[in-house]
């Protein structure tokens, strides 16, 4: 497995490398450690260039020897370019499986300045991308909320999150949330009564609820077979589904999101933006957006 962590020289550079070498990866995994030096933000200041660059290469070091530090195989990375394009292109060229990028905070501003790069990873990523925010403790049980649609790339995030390596006592809370044509007041009520018969309501709500629970069935059983502990909880809750997500993890308070990415062109990037993209940068705990080939599942390192 090849993991990219993407750091920079904010308060998120700990947290990240604490979350790596606290969680279980399979044998043989390989770590990169990325800094690329934005060379927009030094667009009129070009004599600190330099002096970025050498931060960049002292933090990717101190990164690499502390993963090292560990027990995995770990190097450092540095590059002059624009983060938001340019560390999806070197997963790529590289053949990562999964990126790491750190969150900057939770208010307005850490908000913005995690969208201004990691919006961008998120479109554009060949692999998975995870927002870290969290830092687990070692072989501490996790609480996981995934959310399903049902869709292909929902069953092969369901897969992915199979094939990964969890501690003992990890907990799995599936849900998939259908949005429907809600009235906001009596007179919208009596306008879509109007357009829209009652039985036909009736059934569009009939077949949300049966997609739902469709999805969910799904999603446990392959769950399930690898042998994952499931809450038992409301699973097909209605609602917007950007808000019922977040909403669901912050009073389950859970540890970790795991959605499904669409894609990455046209269409499929905005129904990325439209949920996972929007869960990734307003969730108060880490997201992970998987999408892609998976890793086999193998031993586990020995920290």
């Amino acid at each position: 497995m090849k993991v990219l962590v993407a750091v920079d020289n904010s308060p998120s550079f700990e947290t990240i490398l604490e979350a790596v070498i606290n969680r279980s990866w399979p044998a043989r995994t390989t770590f990169c450690v990325l800094n690329v030096v934005n060379l927009q933000r030094f667009e009129k200041l070009p004599a600190l260039i330099e002096d970025a660059t050498r931060e960049g290469e002292r933090l990717v070091q101190e990164g690499a020897k502390k993963i090292s530090g560990a027990g995995y195989e770990a190097f450092p990375k540095t590059s002059l370019g624009h983060p938001r394009s340019d560390i999806s292109c070197f997963a790529k060229e590289w053949g990562a499986d999964l990126i790491l990028v750190g969150s900057h905070g939770h208010g307005a501003v850490g908000r913005f300045l995690l969208g201004s790069v990691a919006q961008g990873v998120l479109r554009t990523a060949p692999c998975s991308v995870e927002i870290v925010r969290t830092v687990p403790k070692p072989s501490s049980p996790r609480k996981v909320l995934f959310a399903t649609d049902g869709s292909d790339c929902s069953v092969g995030a369901a897969r992915g999150v199979a094939a990964q390596l969890w501690p003992q006592g990890s907990v799995f809370k599936v849900i998939s949330v259908e949005e429907l044509m809600v009235a906001g007041n009596q007179m919208d009520a009596a306008s879509l009564s109007a357009v829209y018969p009652a039985s036909l309501l009736e059934e569009l709500t009939t077949q949300a609820q049966e997609r739902a629970h469709s999805a969910v069935e799904m999603t446990k059983d392959i769950l399930t077979h690898a042998g994952l502990a499931l809450d038992p909880g409301e699973s097909t809750p209605f609602g917007e589904p950007r808000g019922v997500i977040l909403d669901t993890a912050k009073e389950w308070g859970a540890d970790l999101i795991v959605l499904g990415s669409h894609g990455r062109r046209g269409l499929d990037r905005f129904l990325l933006g439209s949920v996972s993209e929007a869960v990734a940068i307003h969730a108060a705990c880490s997201v992970q957006v998987i999408r892609g080939r998976q890793p086999v599942k193998g031993n586990s390192h020995a920290n």
